[in-house]
């Protein structure tokens, strides 16, 4: 059976034999994906900890779990525990770069050697922004890269994993961190993460101010970078521009005037 028909199986028969009409969360651990897939009669993932992966960042769900969502909801899977999850109903706002937005463009300062062995697209996604200071120019504050990867356990969530974080400093002095996802290829950006970065940031860093921030390749080498904002619906998006990294002379005088014209954020 294909890898994605046989985790769509798994899962569809997993939400719904715990799922009641009017639930808004349906908790479910990894223990339970071996259960099901027996009770199905079908061939074990090698990798379980994938079939849930593939789910929060990767595919959508079956139709199935999508049509007890409600109107104007989605179902999103948030960590519960070590080897436990929750299927828990969010607004419905894709995590996609607006495709009317401007686009400016960065003299690319990416080292040769790094564009030449980066390892796939997400890794040379965190390299252009951290060679070009896309973080600085985003969030108007400096920022220096502090750890990439940073894995370590939420209460109440598990162990998560943020991309990269940074530290900053602005002009009067207030401290910052800035937890950055990044997404490649067939990834998509997700509320879920961005939660979590924010929950990793108020456990070991409470006294600086917390930015999230994703980023995500478009067409044509465009970068887009997102900040984002806890309100009452939950986390949103704040603020989203989109960059170009050209060489020097690509950067004309017509587009240096466009950009003085334009008005402040």
């Amino acid at each position: 059976m294909e890898k994605a028909n046989l985790y769509s199986k798994i899962i569809d028969r997993m939400f719904h034999s715990k799922f009641r009409t009017g639930d808004q969360q349906v908790d479910f651990e990894r223990t339970d994906i071996e259960r099901f897939a027996k009770e199905l009669g079908v061939r074990l993932p090698k990798n379980l900890g994938d079939l849930v992966y593939s789910f929060r960042y990767r595919k959508a769900l079956p139709a199935g779990i999508r049509s007890k969502a409600g109107r104007g909801k989605t179902w999103a899977i948030r960590l519960a525990g070590r080897s436990k999850y929750r299927f828990v109903l969010v607004p419905d706002r894709p995590l996609i770069p607006n495709e009317n937005l401007t686009i400016t463009k960065v003299p690319d300062s990416t080292p040769g050697i790094v564009v030449m062995y980066a390892q796939g697209d997400e890794q040379a996604l965190l390299a252009k922004v951290r060679y070009n200071r896309l973080i600085d120019i985003f969030t108007s504050v400096t920022c220096y890269s502090l750890q990439n990867h940073l894995r370590t356990t939420v209460h109440e969530m598990g162990q998560v994993e943020t991309d990269e974080l940074y530290v900053g400093v602005d002009k009067k002095g207030t401290h910052y961190i800035v937890p950055v996802q990044a997404k490649g290829g067939k990834d998509k950006l997700n509320i879920v993460q961005i939660e979590q970065d924010m929950a990793v940031c108020a456990h070991k860093f409470p006294l600086l101010i917390c930015r999230p921030v994703a980023t995500q390749f478009m067409a044509d080498g465009v970068i887009a970078l997102f900040e984002f904002a806890a309100g009452d619906d939950g986390v949103a998006i704040a603020s989203e521009k989109h960059y170009k990294l050209v060489p020097p002379e690509d950067l004309s005088d017509a587009d240096l005037k466009a950009y003085r014209e334009r008005t402040p954020d």
